[in-house]
């Protein structure tokens, strides 16, 4: 009697956590703006980035776990070019916060 009335209790305990979870509007970007010839130029430059191309370099393709963390370290590059592109052309200002690193990529 005692273990069908604590499964009861768990159940929405357990339904209620899992809505908790998930993306929702936690995750929802903002509406894309614009871009401007500035911008293009500087995502172009990244991309064509010599730090990219030799992180792209490494790349082992029989190695799934390597090639996931290779992308996510090109990924990386790219945006630092980015930026750094944006600062150089006076788009954007220097400063800012680092942003989050996974940590299985130490």
């Amino acid at each position: 009697m005692r273990r069908p009335t604590l499964t009861w209790l768990a159940l929405p305990a357990l339904l209620l956590l899992g809505a908790c979870g998930g993306g929702g509007a936690a995750t929802a970007r903002a509406p894309a703006q614009p871009e401007t010839p500035e911008v293009a130029a500087c995502r172009e430059e990244a991309r064509a980035s010599i730090s990219s191309r030799d992180i792209a370099r490494r790349q082992n393709f029989t190695d799934v776990n390597q090639m996931a963390r290779i992308a996510r370290m090109q990924e990386e590059a790219e945006q630092r070019a980015f930026r750094d592109c944006l600062r150089r052309r006076g788009v954007m200002r220097g400063g800012g916060v680092e942003p989050i690193r996974r940590l299985d990529d130490f």
